[in-house]
């Protein structure tokens, strides 16, 4: 794993890629609210990129703007689009010729989602605790990309039926739940549980892929 900084406008993005020498696939992992204390090492991110790698994958976790040591400040979602658009250009750059995977967790998740609509590029979505019940998030709706839904039970930011709701208006992709029994939004104790649920939601997000 190597630090690597992502040239932008307002400067750069601190990163941390796990590149391997011939991945199945290539990823970038979106960290949640970055005016909530969230960051490239928040736990639940961790784990997502951690289960990624170990379906074979190089992946890319960052900072966003205004984050560590990433220049620039808080946007409120359209310049974080960008920062993850940045990171997915640096790891087609690094890793030519393999698919591209996004991922995220609840903030990072949204943006995710948002980019993958942006970027027909992207061949698949892992979303993590999307906030269903809190943030904007009628645009999912529009998916056309593949995407398995990680979510916690007990999640206090975006109840399971509400998300299943939304889920049910997508007609233009193929998508899946995986719940994390027990869990809050943050995996708080469970976090063995989440690793659990994120092997086989990686597993059928992949399955396609050749």
């Amino acid at each position: 794993m190597s630090f690597v900084d992502i040239p932008m406008p307002h400067g750069r993005l601190e990163a941390l890629f796990w590149q391997e020498p011939s991945p199945r696939f290539a990823a970038v992992i979106c960290h949640p609210h970055p005016l909530h204390g969230g960051t490239m090492h928040n736990h639940v991110t961790y784990r997502a990129a951690q289960a990624l790698r170990n379906a074979g994958g190089s992946v890319l976790r960052f900072n966003f703007r205004g984050v560590g040591r990433s220049t620039g400040t808080h946007d409120f979602g359209a310049g974080e689009v960008d920062d993850a658009r940045a990171a997915l250009a640096q790891v087609a750059q690094a890793q030519p010729g393999v698919p591209l995977v996004l991922g995220g967790f609840s903030f990072g998740c949204r943006t995710a989602l948002e980019l993958a609509l942006q970027e027909p590029r992207v061949t698949c979505v892992l979303a993590v605790g999307l906030a269903v019940d809190t943030f904007d998030v009628g645009f999912v709706s529009k998916l056309e990309t593949r995407t398995a839904f990680v979510h916690s039970e007990h999640d206090e930011f975006g109840a399971v039926a509400s998300l299943e709701a939304l889920r049910a208006k997508i007609s233009g992709a193929e998508t899946r739940l995986f719940v994390v029994p027990g869990a809050d939004h943050l995996c708080t104790g469970k976090l063995d549980e989440l690793s659990a649920t994120l092997e086989p939601a990686v597993r059928w997000l992949l399955e396609t892929l050749r």
